[in-house]
């Protein structure tokens, strides 16, 4: 059969376009988009959510990774957390080790898992532990803090030039290698650094930095949009103290570890575009104690705006949260849920607690959600008792994992609203538009009610249009009363399909239509399901 000449050609320039869109997909460096305030972690150019699980600080290496792995699986994560020591790829000054991190990589292909990796080097939870030992043996060139009373503070100071431009360097060529051997895209994130800042001290008092601290505060931070988020006059110049008054101090010591992590990250951004991020030990939001309370100088809620003056390199600031009190772990969603800086929370407690709080992360836009210390520390746990620990977690990431990119999708759009149990184990309500909500805590049948003994129950609604939703929870149950333009009418559910998503596709799996919807509306019990509810007027 005869081909025209200009129909092979036709063919194979759309073959060619096509593999190299196809390829252009494939290498595109994941990326944080933001619209209308609201952000989404592009993955292989779709939204992805992070169902990830953090390993202990000290699990990174060979020995230790099976028991990571081993409690990735249990959890149907499907991203791990995972440290690199700057000891370790640097213990030699100028020779870099990447053996670590090219086992990562291999590893977690194998598993078909992503990967965020955690720079553990001048700040690790305030100290530098984690500096190589040839660093660690000039306390002269590489000083720590000293205290107001001229006391010595086991933290690194923010103004040690040769440390930073040290740490810019080194990981500067850990973003190198990953730009050579990582071009799939195994590592979606980096964290540049580990809750920095200074316990001990509120900042570094020694004469050199006091001489710092006595100059006038850097232009950048007299923006009157930045004066005003910090509750301090627009027209304020002069020195900290002149201008920032009892806060002088505090944000002295925020700016200080900003500017240097912004030095390193941008460094490293300057070879690989990954986006980076910086992780905080909290303070408590509500009471807003005295920086003598928390760790200094990190991004807690209070100096976010100094950090994003000072290091425009990081792209979000994540919070580490352990407090279990809904109060307090709301705050903190809310607070770090800026049109500046997509929500994240790097780390976690693992209880059930902690889990509920999944549901607001995915309801305030965030892009993802672990849990910290998922495997066993090398305490000798078995499989069973690992499964066990994390059962909780592992049953929402059941539920999300087919169907994460439509919740990534659905919190990017904002269509996801959600409540927790509190305390108190009140009902909560949620506005629907011509619907509300009313969520019951506890297990439920027929008209009774038990009340958890624990506030662990949780629920969410993504709204696909007026009168059709997703509905997710466990240990709760929904009523509807019709609002707005419906008010006063009688309604009914025209179906409640419990099901599954595959492939982007919703999978019936049963008709709720008996006693599972009758005696006032859907249960959920202890394991998530998934319901497609439509509701109609009469």
């Amino acid at each position: 059969m005869y081909t025209p000449k200009f129909l092979i050609i036709s063919i194979f320039i759309l073959f060619v376009v096509g593999s190299v869109s196809a390829q252009v997909k494939e290498q595109q460096v994941p990326r944080i988009v933001e619209k209308e305030g609201r952000h989404a972690l592009l993955v292989d150019g779709e939204p992805f959510f992070i169902l990830g699980g953090q390993a202990h600080n000290s699990s990174a290496w060979p020995g230790m990774m099976p028991q990571v792995w081993s409690a990735i699986d249990a959890m149907h994560a499907n991203t791990l957390e995972v440290p690199i020591y700057w000891e370790q790829v640097e213990a030699q000054q100028g020779k870099f080790d990447f053996s670590l991190v090219d086992m990562l990589l291999k590893q977690a292909r194998e598993r078909k898992v992503r990967l965020v990796l955690l720079w553990f080097a001048t700040w690790k939870n305030g100290s530098s532990h984690y500096m190589p030992e040839w660093m660690k043996r000039e306390p002269a060139k590489y000083p720590n803090i000293t205290g107001k009373n001229g006391q010595a503070v086991d933290s690194p100071s923010p103004h040690a030039k040769a440390a930073m431009e040290a740490d810019a360097k080194a990981f500067t060529e850990v973003m190198k290698h990953l730009k050579q051997v990582d071009q799939q895209h195994t590592v979606l994130m980096v964290q540049v650094e580990n809750e920095p800042g200074a316990w001990g001290s509120v900042r570094d008092y020694s004469a050199e930095t006091q001489k710092l601290f006595e100059r006038e505060v850097p232009v950048e931070l007299l923006k009157p949009e930045i004066l005003k988020a910090l509750s301090k006059s627009v027209e304020a110049r002069g020195t900290w103290t002149e201008v920032f008054g009892k806060d002088a101090d505090e944000y002295f010591q925020a700016w200080s570890v900003a500017r240097y992590i912004g030095y390193v990250a941008a460094a490293g951004k300057a070879v690989n575009s990954l986006p980076l991020y910086v992780n905080a030990a909290l303070r408590d939001p509500i009471s807003n104690p005295s920086a003598n309370n928390y760790e200094s100088g990190g991004p807690t809620d209070n100096v976010i705006p100094i950090w994003k003056a000072a290091a425009p390199a990081i792209d979000l600031l994540a919070p580490d949260i352990y407090m279990p009190e809904c109060e307090k772990a709301l705050k903190v969603i809310e607070l770090y849920d800026r049109s500046d800086n997509p929500l994240f929370v790097p780390e976690i407690g693992s209880g059930e607690e902690y889990v509920r709080y999944f549901y607001p992360v995915l309801a305030h836009g965030g892009i993802g959600f672990s849990p910290f210390g998922i495997d066993d520390n090398g305490m000798g746990e078995g499989k069973a008792e690992t499964e066990t620990r994390l059962a909780s977690i592992s049953q929402e990431y059941v539920m999300a994992g087919p169907m994460m990119r439509e919740l990534a999708k659905w919190s990017f759009e904002g269509k996801i609203k959600s409540v927790v149990e509190r305390e108190d184990h009140a009902n909560q309500t949620i506005d629907l538009g011509s619907w509300e909500a009313t969520v019951t805590f506890g297990a439920s049948r027929r008209s009774t009610v038990q009340t958890n003994t624990r506030p662990i129950g949780k629920a969410m609604v993504v709204q696909l249009g007026e009168n059709e939703f997703i509905m997710i929870g466990t240990l709760c149950h929904f009523t509807f009363k019709p609002t707005g333009a419906n008010t006063g009418k009688t309604w009914q559910y025209l179906k409640v399909e419990e099901g599954q998503y595959e492939n982007g596709t919703f999978k019936l799996l049963r008709n709720r239509n008996g006693d599972e919807t009758d005696w006032g509306g859907p249960r959920f019990g202890a394991v998530p399901c998934v319901l497609h509810t439509t509701l109609v007027t009469r």
